[in-house]
């Protein structure tokens, strides 16, 4: 379960909900965010409306600069520069790649002087690295891409880091994509304006909320509750992998029953689909990373670089280095 900071946010929304006062909301776009991850942030904020009949938010864009910004998708928001916004109840960021060229001096200015002013300061995909690097998440709990959960534990020591799909922390709010966004946004005018509009709205999306939860690469619909608490189990446990015997044990479960468990549900041993876990995080730092690969190898919990190379060459037909080599004359095309 989600543990929750609601200091600082329960009086923001209790001052909210007592006056009935519309909230006034800034969208931060950077250049290179995802569309869906856009998309799923201010849509709900509409959806609230027109499911209430009235006015519970308002919005505009903000860019960091003086500069039209460009969605992965080739969508352009024109140039509404954030140093003009005098005062923003809520303040979502909304960001992708390249996000230390874009984090400037000029740009974590504005963002504390709207933290200085009150605002409640949210991040989804690459916005929590845009509040850790402006210093407003030191001190609170967070959460961003679990692609990136590791090197931002590093990155920012202050920060408490968790593997979650969005979390509240006092006035702050991160999230690690777009997915989670819908989650996050609903929770947010659930808290504001009550539970009924949230699951109307969740309903205009078709959308089924369901328990918090961990952020997970991936669950084959074929899982049972089972080997989805398990494959979460693994997830956690990739560079120094657990004995199936203490991944039953921790499930509650005999060897026995947790290898039938998932020979029936997904056709292989659990020690099968540790090492596909394994391998496939291995590609994903061959393909999107520059560590050695004997770093990658240790990453996944391969004890030498003889075995490493073993198993990549047989779950991908090609070695490391042949992956990276081609990814590198893809993006030089």
């Amino acid at each position: 379960m989600r543990q929750v900071d609601l200091a600082g946010f329960a009086q923001y929304e209790g001052e909210l909900m007592k006056s009935g006062k519309i909230t006034h909301t800034t969208l931060l776009v950077l250049d290179d965010c995802n569309t869906l991850t856009f998309a799923a942030a201010v849509d709900p904020l509409r959806a609230a409306n027109r499911q209430a009949g009235r006015i519970l938010f308002d919005w505009q864009f903000a860019t960091p600069g003086a500069a039209p910004v460009t969605l992965t998708s080739g969508v352009t928001i024109p140039a509404a520069p954030l140093q003009k916004v005098t005062r923003t109840d809520l303040l979502i960021i909304v960001a992708g790649f390249d996000l230390e060229a874009q984090s400037t001096p000029a740009l974590t200015a504005s963002l504390r002087r709207l933290d200085g002013q009150g605002s409640v300061i949210a991040g989804i995909d690459g916005g929590p690295w845009v509040m850790a690097m402006a210093g407003l998440l030191d001190q609170h709990r967070a959460t961003t891409h679990w692609e990136d959960l590791e090197r931002f534990t590093e990155r920012f020591p202050l920060i408490d880091v968790v593997n979650s799909r969005f979390e509240i922390s006092g006035s702050r709010l991160t999230c690690a994509g777009a997915a989670p966004a819908i989650e996050m946004m609903l929770d947010l005018i659930g808290r504001q304006h009550g539970s009924t509009l949230a699951q109307r709205i969740a309903g205009t999306f078709i959308y089924d909320p369901a328990p918090p939860r961990p952020q997970s690469r991936g669950i084959d619909p074929r899982h049972n509750a089972v080997t989805a608490k398990a494959q979460q189990l693994m997830e956690a446990a990739l560079d120094d992998p657990l004995p199936v015997a203490q991944l039953a044990k921790r499930l509650g479960l005999s060897q026995r029953a947790l290898q039938l468990q998932f020979q029936n549900r997904l056709g292989r041993s659990p020690q099968a689909h540790y090492l596909h876990l394994r391998l496939s995080e291995a590609e994903r730092l061959v393909r999107q990373t520059h560590l050695s690969l004997q770093n990658v190898a240790l990453a996944t919990g391969f004890a030498s670089q003889a075995s490493f190379a073993r198993a990549f060459r047989g779950q991908f037909a090609m070695s490391a280095t042949q992956m990276r080599q081609g990814q590198s004359r893809e993006s030089s095309a």
